[in-house]
């Protein structure tokens, strides 16, 4: 008689068959598909601010720079916003001895912006293939490579730099941590993270209110040949 327990008891019933908790069933009577916005015309200042509400930048003792990011911005909207980012964040952030990237709270982001955020931290030549994607939907498989010319200087690779991870970490952000862990660019530290994905649809299941959310699109490492996905990216330094 209940949607909604119906709904709980049909996910604990997919992941014991086959173990990935992406996969979740939901009753939602109200549920309206997402359409992904236009980018807006919006001044400069405004979203100035709204950068500034997503990224917290800080220059801590000893010269070492902390970056706190929840979304990761896409191709489109840092092209929009590039002097407004290098004036606001990186510019600041330039001349630290080391950096620290706090991905505890990082849930969102745009695959457009993986190379965007890789590309800082490693050299302009030769280029690296960072990551394939493949989408089921389209059959098309995406690779992402490191970009030889971005808006201002790159941070370079001899500086260090540290990955905050939680348990909460989820999505592009967890892209983003392996493939500088597999460069052997970053260390990561903190918890596993979710092991999400790149991509998730909603499909309505027949005339109902009921929906299955499935992952339709896979991460695959060039390096390591695996994902980070279901499993999730494991620290370097293990900490609660």
């Amino acid at each position: 008689p209940d949607p909604g327990t119906l709904a709980s008891v049909l996910t604990e019933g997919v992941k014991n068959t086959i173990s990935d908790s992406r996969v979740k069933v939901t009753y939602e009577p109200e549920y309206v598909p997402a359409v992904p916005p236009a980018m807006p015309d919006i001044p400069p200042e405004q979203l100035a601010g709204m950068i500034k509400a997503t990224v917290k930048v800080e220059v801590l003792d000893g010269n070492i720079a902390y970056l706190k990011i929840q979304h990761i911005i896409g191709e489109e909207m840092a092209q929009k916003v590039g002097p407004l980012l290098l004036e606001y964040i990186w510019d600041k952030v330039l001349p630290t001895s080391a950096m620290i990237l706090d991905f505890r709270s990082a849930v969102s982001g745009e695959l457009s912006g993986i190379p965007y955020i890789v590309s800082y931290y490693t050299d302009s030549e030769p280029l690296i293939h960072i990551d394939s994607v493949y989408d089921r939907p389209s059959d098309i498989t995406t690779e992402l490579w490191s970009m030889p010319t971005l808006l201002g200087k790159r941070y370079g690779t001899s500086k260090p730099l540290m990955i905050l991870t939680s348990k909460n970490t989820l999505g592009v952000a967890e892209d983003v941590a392996y493939c500088l862990k597999n460069l052997k660019r970053a260390t990561i530290v903190g918890e596993n993270t979710a092991g999400g994905t790149v991509k998730i649809d909603k499909i309505k299941v027949g005339d109902t209110d009921f929906y299955v959310s499935v992952p339709v699109a896979k991460s695959i490492n060039p390096i390591t040949g695996k994902s980070w996905e279901i499993d999730g990216v494991a620290p370097h330094v293990e900490v609660p």
